[in-house]
């Protein structure tokens, strides 16, 4: 056992070693995803090439090192916050809930140069009335500079609204501008979840059956010891308990109970289930007599049907991709979807009338009503200072805020007045704007590449405006998604895959201000996970 290879290779030293730092983690409560940390597998690599090497004391991590840390951060910081006087920044705050269940509201600064966290406040005890949020934005606001910031966005609760109102009160240059996942997000759960007093919960009540009954069967499984271990046997995938908060959330645990159809087909219909006598067996025969019945599935792919364009929106706007340009036409084209799925299963011809479809794309136009900002008219690039007038799909009824943007930014009334007549040249394709490839190019290229080649024409904008797109999720390097510590900071050894094949950013995005109670616990069965995810 101690050869020539083990003694050249250091094995009893290297296995020595490794029950080191597991005690480590296991004596002091570390959770197992900080071996991911690519400073801590940086640390332990470069430790072992420096004999005689000592670890930081407990002193010395809490005085000396921690304010050392603290000026490299700053000085790392220092090439972001230089370019938000020419580039402009977006304010956003996102409201969540801790481990512990403390209320917290997070305050970023978003820049073409990228994302920075400004604070995170413990708002425990506190009333978050408009004037609290309102307050808490507008410090951001002076501790960045009001001149650098062009918008606050927040989600869409009346009371974030509110304190966006306060916060254009205050200073006539900035916007607010609410969150369009969670306007898709709002509408979502007006449709599956109405509520009595709705004028539309005749209509869509039934889906908020379905989903009563995919919760019913999904607590009687996992809160029956064997009943949980048969559905382990039969079905590889976890049935998802998602917070009412969160995005979408009736969707995708009506979503992962169709994925596994056939395996709870197979348990309910195994001798073991009918053979097991000490639960419940009245609601046991129930859950069968549901999970074998075809009309309960037919309606389950209705639901996923219809929605499935409004989810996918869902995803392509909850992304770190520039998107605020594209939204217009995913909106129409969602709807589109909509209409199609909602016609197919009634077999209507699209020019027929279909009440469940008028009551959706009511739901889905009031909710995008009372979301939209005369910001929207623009678009908006990485809350950029200047603002690109590049609407490629524009319509009349669009355009309605337009007048206040210009007021807002230019107060010379020569200047607004040249401003004007070069968006007119761009909106109604004039000069240069009416070329072949300039009118091509606008469903082709990015805006800002088109606004490059096709913009010499207004010189006023092109001098004054220019286009960042803002993107509210943080932007990771690739060896974040790629290698060995790849999202090392969001989750555990339970959550190797984030992506399609996953449970997705999607399902563990967290919602906020707007819901009474602000939940974070996920999942499932026997295991309760608690995630945050800002």
């Amino acid at each position: 056992m101690n050869g020539p290879l083990d003694r050249a290779f250091q094995n009893e030293a290297r296995e020595q070693c490794d029950a080191e730092v597991a005690r480590m983690f296991y004596t002091s409560g570390l959770s197992f995803h900080l071996a991911r940390n690519p400073h801590y597998r940086n640390s332990y690599f470069r430790s072992s090439t420096l004999p005689g090497y000592v670890p930081p004391s407990y002193n010395a991590l809490r005085t000396t090192l921690l304010q050392q840390e603290k000026r490299h951060v700053e000085r790392c910081l220092q090439p972001i916050k230089s370019t938000w006087s020419t580039k402009g920044v977006s304010v956003c705050s996102d409201g969540w809930t801790d481990s512990q269940r403390r209320p917290l509201i997070n305050i970023m600064a978003t820049s073409e140069s990228g994302p920075m966290f400004l604070k995170g406040i413990n708002c425990d005890g506190e009333y978050k009335d408009k004037h609290c949020i309102a307050n808490f934005l507008i410090d951001a606001i002076k501790e960045i500079g009001y001149q650098n910031v062009v918008q606050v966005i927040t989600d869409n609760a009346p009371v974030c609204r509110a304190a966006g109102l306060l916060v254009e009160a205050r200073y006539p240059n900035i916007f607010w501008t609410p969150c369009v996942v969670h306007t898709l997000n709002l509408a979502l759960k007006s449709i599956c979840s109405p509520k009595q007093n709705d004028d539309w919960y005749d209509k869509c009540s039934w889906i908020s059956e379905i989903a009563a009954d995919v919760g019913f069967i999904k607590f009687f499984i996992v809160n029956h010891n064997m009943r949980l271990t048969m559905y382990k046997d039969h079905c590889k995938l976890k049935l998802l308990s998602i917070a009412e908060t969160r995005f979408a959330s009736t969707l995708v645990m009506i979503r992962r109970f169709k994925e596994v159809k056939k395996g709870l087909e197979q348990m309910v219909i195994s001798p073991n289930w009918s053979l097991y006598k000490e639960d419940d067996v009245g609601k046991a025969r129930a859950v069968k007599e549901k999970i074998l019945d075809e009309y309960f599935w037919d309606e389950i792919d209705y639901i996923l049907s219809f929605t499935a364009s409004i989810y996918e929106m869902i995803r392509m706007a909850d992304t770190d991709k520039p998107s605020l340009h594209l939204v217009y036409e995913w909106w129409d084209t969602m709807i589109e979807k909509v209409k199609a799925a909602i016609y197919r299963k009634e077999h209507k011809q699209l020019h027929e009338q279909s009440d469940f479809f008028d009551v959706v794309y009511q739901i889905i136009l009031e909710r995008w009503t009372k979301s939209s900002t005369p910001l929207h008219c623009f678009i908006v690039q990485n809350g950029c200072k200047r603002i690109l007038v590049v609407l490629l799909h524009t319509k009349m009824p669009r355009l309605q805020g337009k007048e206040k943007n210009v007021l807002s930014y230019f107060s010379d009334d020569r200047a607004r007045r040249d401003i004007n007549v070069e968006y007119a040249s761009f909106s109604m394709c004039l000069d240069d704007f009416g070329a072949i490839d300039a009118m091509n190019d606008r469903f082709h290229m990015e805006p800002t590449v088109w606004w490059i080649v096709h913009g010499a024409s207004t010189p006023t904008v092109t001098t004054r405006f220019e286009n960042k797109e803002y993107s509210r999720i943080r932007v990771k390097s690739s060896s974040y998604k790629e290698s060995v510590t790849q999202m090392w900071d969001i989750g555990g050894d339970g959550f190797d895959n984030l992506g399609e094949e996953g449970v997705g950013m999607l399902e563990i995005a967290n919602l906020s201000l707007d819901e009474p109670s602000l939940e974070v616990a996920l999942f499932t069965g026997e295991d309760i996970t608690n995630i945050v995810v800002d």
